[in-house]
């Protein structure tokens, strides 16, 4: 299925975003969204070739540098891209001749980036050209390019320059200095040095020609190593060019050029390389991946949001942070802020935990930047940086400059107002410790996190002896339209949470570990007289709350401020700030971005105080028409879809969920050149699973109370809740019901015993044991030529492992029919299909299948079957093997079809196994996710495309004994 976005030339599918037009006035916006990476490093979508508009830029995660004076940045790191190509004489640029068809490519199920065109030349020559890029997530300092050209027309002279660009530049300022560049058996090298904070980058690569004799020649430009070739191309003959890049700063090695030689000279070709990151990806997606299905523009864009969080993952470095824009653009510098611990850190706490881990890690390792930053204060503790870089000291730029020349420079307060970011890091490290039950890891590092960040607090709030109460005076709140007020209600109610939370984890810390309590009294001077004063702040700290109403005041004085009507503004496309001024946005009730509903959704997974239904309709009722929900923060829109979800507002819900959704794909607010919304990507996720997927935690596990849009038919997903993985597969009919609550306990699957216990085998029929798929071919065959729809067998194998309504509906396709005509037509087929299997005899088992039965029956194996047929009884008994079979779960045994794991759960509950005492074996794709999905052990027969994520693969059945199986299966628990 694909959709088409014709306002931007787009074309989304499952997993793949088409560019169908080429547009140079949207070079930039689109160098972000075709971004790729693995968590090392982030390359925008430049062209191989150069552009005169073109930015290229590769971002390494902690390489940055400083711009005297200014500020410190990400450093653009040096270009592996250039690849420069001639055609008798005309160099191949998409503004210079005639581009007669254009696609580029953004695969995000494994990280590919690609680009066809057919290009005319200024001489007329026609010529055929693929890109195709990736940035190895097997490896993470691996880097592939291919290109391939085919001579539409005539014979033609082609030269090709591949090349390292160590000139690259941030906007104008450039980081580095060439130490030295080469050349070896193997290709080139560069090795180049940041001016300032001295960090070694050494890059090697080399270039292999295939379909046509060349030979290389290796140009040392001063700072642009090239490898180049020139040969003659046939017509209509296609010749391969493949690039291989290695890259090592000196955060990772000591002599970075040395490892990107060694590298290189070690690694196999491209394709190989390629293989072995699609299956490093297939094994991220297989824990992170949210399947939607009724609506194919959400289906791809949550897909690519989260794609764009997990290539900035660092699953190998505890020392560095993603930042606001992730690796794809200039924008805030490459600078951390609380996006990532508030936004962007919950999808991979329930995801992928050791990289939340990982995130929540740099901050104790930028401590002391924290504490330097508290004490230039004049406080104690830690007081972390309102945006971080490498050491946490505070980078928050002083001054922004206009847009004009004669306006005046703009004071940025946040480095000194804008502190909830000290309490948001400390409730991000509270909820991984939840989620997780890391207990080595809180105390080892988050326990002092949370701390000396509540001892930064207990210095930094001011007591009212008049109104006997604790304030915070002179801050900036979540809301960053209002830059000087007091007692800040987000800001005080979670300094409060922060000092309960402390005071837990601190008396949890003297009776788990008391050696550990021990050591961070003394070095943070824990005494009681702190845990009092904690306490005390606790209790007197102002909370501007009317218990009578339910509403909450923002910060003091904020119902007195000039009220607004944002209607009376539109239309628009600026920022309320930009409308009224600085001063102007000051004096009005207008929110940047959601304050008070921050907080409630923050205290609303444990529903702390003030969370309650009725507090949070009210403050919803009074703050959402007055937020610049559509120019304030992209940080917004997805949080209020969650809150509008909890209140029932399901169309409201959806519209701010596809405001965020969209806010990069469609560049809705005009700065998706600046580089990816990061939090926005994240809490996309929440939105999803949070609003929509209803998820509440609870002791016995999350369980679902599901806001699923109209037109969804199904959303699908996973958890890691404290060491389980969670499966929820949830249908629309699930969502209906107004005001019903619906739990759904979903069964855990666990990681599988190093040494597999097996009891029992569960086989699927058709296809494993045996072949039924000809009688299912000719029924479905036979209902669409009464209707006059095509169908092929090609059509037919993608109905492998589908429920009978699904096979239909994939068949029909867009075709107008009532609920009643698809009964009577899945009748109409199944009737077919009963007749043709009449003459199903034993004859009819697939090589192999009865000498297995018999042979595991023998070793006392329980032998079930798991078939979506509903005709399975039948199949089975006019096969004969009714007597080998202990149980059957057939089409009717269940509501959900594979790929939901509720078919196997209920054969391996017939046989009283739990499901890792069980094998399940299948043919089909579908069949093989839901076995895994249900905690069970898989062989797989069929290739390896089709069921290759199952632990064990046969061709088929023939041949194979219990001996073959047990080992290979113990092969495959010792590699899990």
């Amino acid at each position: 299925m694909n959709t088409k976005c014709p306002s931007r030339d787009f074309v989304y599918q499952d997993w793949i975003l088409t560019e169908t037009k080429f547009n140079p006035e949207q070079l930039h916006s689109r160098g972000t969204i075709f971004t790729i990476g693995n968590g090392y490093l982030g390359t925008r979508g430049s062209l191989e070739e150069g552009h005169a508009r073109g930015l290229p830029a590769t971002f390494i995660h902690g390489v940055y540098d400083d711009v005297p004076v200014v500020y410190t940045e990400l450093a653009n790191c040096p270009d592996w891209l250039p690849v420069i190509i001639a055609v008798n004489g005309d160099r191949f640029r998409m503004d210079q001749g005639e581009i007669l068809q254009y696609e580029r490519k953004l695969d995000v199920s494994q990280g590919l980036l690609s680009r066809s065109l057919r290009w005319r030349s200024p001489s007329g020559n026609i010529i055929d050209i693929h890109f195709e890029r990736f940035a190895s997530l097997a490896d993470q300092h691996i880097l592939g390019q291919r290109c391939q050209i085919t001579s539409s027309d005539s014979d033609c002279l082609i030269e090709i320059q591949a090349s390292i660009n160590g000139y690259a530049e941030n906007q104008g300022f450039n980081h580095w200095e060439g130490i030295d560049q080469g050349k070896t058996d193997q290709g080139i090298w560069l090795q180049s040095r940041t001016r300032g904070t001295q960090i070694e980058i050494g890059m090697a690569a080399k270039m292999t020609i295939s379909g046509v004799e060349a030979s290389l020649q290796v140009s040392i430009v001063p700072g642009y190593p090239t490898i180049s070739a020139s040969f003659l191309a046939t017509a209509q003959q296609t010749i391969t060019i493949e690039k291989l890049v290695t890259v090592f700063t000196s955060r990772e090695r000591n002599q970075p050029v040395t490892a990107a030689k060694e590298k290189l000279a070690q690694i196999p070709d491209y394709r190989t390389l390629l293989t072995a990151n699609k299956q490093a990806w297939d094994k991220v997606w297989q824990k992170s991946d949210i399947h939607i299905e009724g609506d194919i523009t959400a289906a791809f864009a949550v897909r690519y949001n989260l794609f764009q969080l997990l290539i900035t993952a660092p699953s190998h470095d505890d020392k560095v942070s993603i930042p606001a824009k992730t690796l794809s653009g200039f924008g805030y510098r490459g600078h951390i802020f609380w996006d990532t611990e508030i936004f962007i850190l919950p999808f991979f706490t329930f995801t992928q935990p050791a990289i939340a881990r990982n995130l929540l890690s740099y901050r104790y390792h930028t401590i002391n930047g924290a504490r330097r930053k508290a004490t230039h204060y004049g406080f104690k503790g830690a007081m972390y940086p309102w945006e971080s870089a490498d050491t946490g000291d505070e980078v928050t730029p002083r001054w922004a400059l206009p847009d004009d020349y004669y306006g005046e420079d703009v004071r940025i307060w946040c480095r000194d107002r804008e502190i909830h970011n000290s309490a948001d890091i400390a409730y991000a490290t509270w909820q991984y410790w939840q989620a997780s039950g890391d207990d080595e890891w809180m105390r080892d590092y988050g326990a002092e996190i949370i701390l000396d960040t509540a001892i930064f607090w207990s210095s930094r709030v001011e007591y009212n002896s008049q109104g006997d109460r604790y304030e915070i005076r002179g801050v900036i709140g979540a809301d960053e339209y209002h830059e000087f007020v007091h007692n800040n209600t987000f800001t005080n109610r979670m300094v409060q949470w922060h000092l309960e939370k402390a005071l837990k984890v601190y008396g949890w810390l003297r009776h788990t570990f008391p050696e550990r309590a021990t050591e961070l009294e003394d070095k943070l001077q824990l005494t009681t007289e702190v845990e009092i004063h904690w306490q005390d702040i606790i209790e007197k700290i102002w909370i501007l709350y009317d218990p009578s109403t339910g509403l909450i005041e923002q910060f003091e004085g904020f119902f007195q401020l000039q009220d607004i009507n944002l209607a009376d503004y539109e239309p628009r496309q600026r920022s309320m700030q930009a409308v009224l001024g600085i001063e102007g946005a000051n004096q009005h009730q207008v929110l940047k971005q959601p304050d008070v509903l921050m907080l409630l959704y923050l205290m609303r997974p444990s529903a702390e105080f003030p969370y309650n239904e009725k507090v949070l309709a009210t403050n919803w009722d009074y703050y959402a028409p007055r937020t610049d929900i559509s120019y304030g923060s992209s940080l917004g829109p997805a949080i209020q879809g969650i809150l509008a979800s909890d209140l029932g507002q399901k169309a409201t819900a959806y519209e701010r969920f596809m405001q965020a959704l969209m806010v990069d794909l469609e560049d809705r607010r005009g700065n998706t050149n600046d580089g990816i919304h990061g939090a926005s990507a994240g809490g996309i996720w929440q939105a999803v699973i949070l609003g929509f997927g209803g998820i509440q935690l609870t002791e016995q596990g999350p369980i679902a109370n599901p806001h699923i849009p109209p037109t969804w038919t199904r959303l699908k997903f996973q958890l890691h809740w404290r060491g389980q993985w969670y499966g929820f597969d949830l249908s629309g009919e699930e969502a209906g019901g107004q005001g019903e609550k619906h739990n759904f306990f979903p069964t855990p699957h666990s990681s599988l015993p190093d040494s597999p216990n097996i009891q029992g085998f569960i086989f699927d029929l058709d296809g494993v044991l045996t072949d039924t798929a000809e009688y299912h071919y000719l029924g479905w065959q036979k209902l669409a030529d009464e209707e006059n729809i095509p169908f092929t067998r090609e059509a037919n194998e993608a109905l492998r492992g589908v429920s009978r309504r699904e096979s239909l509906m994939l068949i029909i396709g867009d075709r107008p029919y009532s609920e009643a005509q698809i009964q009577e037509m899945m009748e109409r087929k199944n009737r077919y299909y009963v007749e043709l299997i009449e003459n199903i005899t034993a004859k009819d088992l697939l090589p192999g299948a009865i000498a297995l039965l018999d042979e595991l029956r023998q070793t006392g194996m329980k032998i079930g079957i798991g078939s979506a047929s509903k005709n399975a009884h039948t199949v089975i008994k006019r096969l004969g093997i009714a007597d080998k079979v202990d149980a059957i779960a057939d089409g009717y045994s269940v509501q959900k079809p594979k790929p939901a794991p509720d078919l196997f759960l209920y054969a391996a509950q017939q046989l009283d196994l739990k499901p890792q005492q069980c094998v399940v074996v299948e043919d089909a794709a579908a069949g093989i996710e839901a076995a895994l999905a249900g905690g069970m052990w898989t062989v797989g027969l069929g290739p390896v495309e089709r069921v290759g994520a199952a632990h064990v693969v046969f061709p088929s059945l023939a041949g194979v004994t219990w001996a073959d199986l047990r080992a290979k299966l113990n092969e495959a628990a010792k590699k899990s």
